[in-house]
């Protein structure tokens, strides 16, 4: 725990990771059971055929946004936040601070309550315990962050491959309870869903985390490091979780792998896999909290900010957090992308793939093109009837495009006019 990670500043060549901490420390983060919870959803409302499909499509279009965003953190050795100085200004950024802050809050709070909920539930300890166990879980699991980088990498080096292997395990035994691929293509959905609305739950799964996944992007060597290990973790990665939970929904009525495997007779690794798959999404969540945190209070004290947020997370779990799930990845998939769409077109268009180093750079306080580019994107998103997270990211792009052109544009009219 001897540096802060530089939360304020860009990553200097010497701290910067190979190709396999990188991946690891990304898949890490998408193993998450909230999304086999959206996958279950898909899996009630889909024949097989369709839900690949659905599942192919939601995750290519998440991994080449979160990419993209993962190639120009690497580049200017920046995260989301910093970068949305330069889009937002120094003060406008606190915009997107607060924004991405509050969204990580909240899937912490839904880790916490779903770890103590599920080994109440698997263990058969008393419901009384549920809340203590939360204000336990609350507390410990963010510990790993506060070491950093360092703490996240070494969680996932083992957890990973740990998991993977859990996961081939419960698939391989669902293939055959079912009776191979026969089988599961004879299955009927019995619920009901839109393609647009399941490929934007897909995107919405992590789309929130792809946006802040340039935290760990950002420590690669090369772009092509940071790409690569970005595209393992939410085209890959995300896409085996949405697929997991959608196959036990198909199979055993049950999204969550804990209660697969559960059903399936592995006790020991159902309990394993619970407390890995957790704990690798919940440190990397209430770390990109805490970097979001120290932006907006412009702090590199990010180990008091980490502990600050997993406080507020563990309230938010003791709440209720947990039943609000599928509403707020449709609300992440609205507002969210517009950030990374803004991010891109500042990047490209104004500064023409290169940043100047934060400590150079004058800022202004508001970069009203950023904001406004946000503002329309955000509405465009929110008002479209066909996947608004794509839609919200492009037109977050074109309404920057047009705000950056058309002062220039006026001037050079004045000029010939003169």
């Amino acid at each position: 725990m001897e540096n802060s990670d530089y939360p304020l500043s860009e990553v200097p060549h010497e701290a910067r990771k190979g190709l396999i901490s990188t991946s690891l420390v990304l898949l890490g983060f998408t193993f998450f059971t909230s999304t086999m919870w959206a996958g279950g959803t898909l899996g009630e409302a889909f024949a097989i055929g369709e839900l690949m499909g659905i599942i192919l499509v939601g995750n290519l279009l998440l991994g080449a946004y979160a990419a993209t965003l993962a190639y120009i953190a690497c580049k200017s050795g920046l995260n989301s936040v910093l970068m949305g100085r330069f889009c937002f200004g120094e003060v406008g950024s606190k915009l997107s601070d607060s924004i991405l802050g509050f969204t990580q809050i909240g899937w912490y709070a839904w880790g916490t309550a779903t770890i103590a909920l599920v080994l109440v539930k698997t263990t058969g300890i008393p419901e009384a315990y549920a809340t203590p166990l939360m204000v336990f879980f609350g507390l410990a699991l963010c510990l790993t962050a506060m070491v950093g980088y360092r703490g996240l990498d070494l969680l996932s080096r083992f957890a990973v491959p740990a998991m993977l292997v859990f996961i081939l395990i419960s698939l391989y035994r669902g293939l055959i309870d079912i009776g191979g691929f026969g089988g599961l293509a004879e299955q009927t959905p019995t619920g009901s869903m839109n393609v647009t609305a399941a490929i934007t739950i897909v995107i919405g799964t992590f789309i929130s985390g792809g946006t802040q996944a340039t935290n760990w992007a950002r420590f690669a060597r090369t772009p092509k490091i940071a790409v690569i290990a970005t595209l393992a973790a939410f085209f890959v990665g995300n896409g085996l979780m949405v697929l997991t939970g959608a196959f036990g929904a198909l199979v055993y009525q049950q999204a969550d792998i804990v209660d697969v495997l559960m059903a399936q007779g592995f006790v020991t690794i159902a309990v394993l896999m619970l407390f890995l798959n957790i704990w690798t999404t919940q440190d990397n969540t209430i770390y990109n909290f805490a970097v979001a945190g120290c932006n907006l209070l412009r702090t590199d004290k990010r180990r008091v900010v980490t502990v600050a947020g997993a406080l507020v997370g563990t309230v938010l779990a003791i709440g209720g957090m947990y039943n609000l799930l599928i509403p707020f990845l449709l609300l992440l998939g609205t507002f969210i992308p517009p950030i990374g769409g803004v991010i891109m077109a500042d990047f490209w268009l104004k500064h023409k793939g290169q940043y100047p180093t934060l400590a150079e750079a004058n800022l202004p306080a508001f970069n009203w093109q950023g904001l406004g580019a946000y503002a329309f994107g955000s509405a465009v998103a929110y008002g479209s009837p066909v996947l608004p997270p794509v839609v919200g990211v492009l037109a977050a792009v074109v309404g920057f495009g047009v705000l950056h052109h058309l002062p220039l544009r006026m001037a050079s009219l004045r000029m010939v006019k003169g």
